[in-house]
């Protein structure tokens, strides 16, 4: 038994750590939401919500270790490379955990309407590919090709954008084409930004609020508890992947940041965002993933004008040390200093979104010109850690 709690949790097992406490604490507090009187005070007086977030994180914080240990045996590790920042072996398959938990919080409560199933279903079949990526590898081409095809069947059930007229050919088409570009476009920038420690399940957690936040403001309940799973799910995980005094016990992989990108990519295109107001339809999703489209036109361009990237397959291929946690990295000093900056960004952008929500045109327009400065400011840092990297 010693021996098994030291492959879960990394330290000693004779020592009561912070860590451990956290399990015991989650795995009770799964166990008592199981029994089925608790769920009468939650659905009648405390919010399905709630009873949703603590079943996430208590599931996600219980099998996190547990997946931990099947990653060590299994050989799912991630090595340490030139090209990443980590300096020892770490176990992968921390976003089966994520998953779990969160498909679990969602199935247990029956909450779950068609287009959810739908997006439910393609979620979990693009990170099946992605699990077998982290296992044996797979070619790029072969996983954009997935991803463009679940992005195709979430459009057949009507997971689509609507920005522009349908009854018009044009504009079917313009929403046909956006809604695919977003939906891979973020799937595949949340999965280049999982490169330190907890930063691409912060910032999912953090997106996953406001979507929230807007979902229950606007009276979208399936919206809402489906962005309230996924941010319990990653909180429960968070505390193994983003430790301050030792690097992570387990990585998300590629399994659990595509899932993540392509569930919130998904989950943005879902709700409605406002019905009379085209510039809030479009700013207030654009805010919140701010972080991971800036990041991804920032290091396109540069590595296009750098002559890094020549081709489509050098594009979706190449690997590198440029991306705004790395710079950021490079000017602080320290990784956990730049993950929690980019937390605090992301949260700033999130809530001129929520504020946006209910402004007139010209003050949508101020902030959206607000969230552009920030960048300008965060592109003047990128640019001097690039030139002290």
């Amino acid at each position: 038994m010693r021996k098994l709690h030291f492959a879960i949790f990394d330290f000693d097992s004779r020592k009561l750590s912070p860590l451990r406490i956290f399990w015991f604490c989650a795995v009770l507090t799964f166990l008592i939401l199981l029994l089925p009187i608790m769920r009468y005070p939650f659905f009648e007086y405390l919010g399905r919500w709630l009873y949703i977030l603590l079943f996430a994180v208590s599931l996600s914080a219980s099998l996190t270790p547990v997946m931990r240990t099947i990653a060590l045996k299994l050989n799912i590790v991630d090595l340490p490379e030139e090209r990443k920042v980590h300096k020892s072996i770490t176990p992968l398959l921390g976003g089966v955990a994520i998953i779990i938990a969160f498909i679990a919080a969602l199935a247990a409560n029956m909450i779950l309407d068609r287009s959810s199933i739908a997006l439910l279903v393609c979620a979990v079949c693009v990170a099946a590919v992605s699990l077998v990526d982290d296992w044996k590898g797979l070619p790029a081409r072969l996983k954009l090709l997935i991803q463009i095809a679940a992005a195709l069947v979430l459009i057949h059930y009507g997971i689509m954008m609507h920005l522009f007229p349908e009854n018009t050919f044009w504009g079917y088409g313009l929403n046909f084409i956006l809604s695919v570009c977003w939906i891979v476009g973020i799937t595949n920038s949340l999965n280049f930004f999982d490169g330190m420690d907890g930063l691409a399940v912060g910032i999912s957690a953090i997106m996953a609020f406001f979507i929230g936040i807007v979902a229950f403001q606007t009276n979208q309940p399936f919206m809402g508890w489906i962005a309230v799973a996924m941010v319990g799910s990653c909180l429960g995980f968070l505390p193994y992947n983003f430790r301050f005094k030792k690097p992570a016990a387990i990585f998300l992989g590629d399994t659990g940041s595509i899932f993540l990108g392509f569930t919130l990519a998904a989950l943005a295109v879902k709700g409605n965002w406002s019905l009379h107001n085209p510039i809030v339809s479009f700013a207030a999703p654009v805010l919140i993933f701010w972080i991971l489209i800036f990041d991804m036109t920032y290091i396109t361009v540069e590595r296009i004008l750098t002559g890094k990237v020549k081709s489509f397959k050098d594009w979706i291929e190449y690997v590198g040390k440029d991306h705004l946690h790395h710079r950021l990295y490079t000017l602080l000093g320290d990784k956990r200093k730049a993950v929690l900056f980019i937390y605090f960004l992301c949260a700033t952008l999130g809530i001129s979104a929520i504020a946006l929500r209910n402004a007139r045109p010209i003050d949508g327009i101020l902030l959206i010109s607000q969230a552009f400065l920030i960048t300008v400011a965060v592109s003047i840092l990128e640019y001097s850690g690039r030139q002290r990297h």
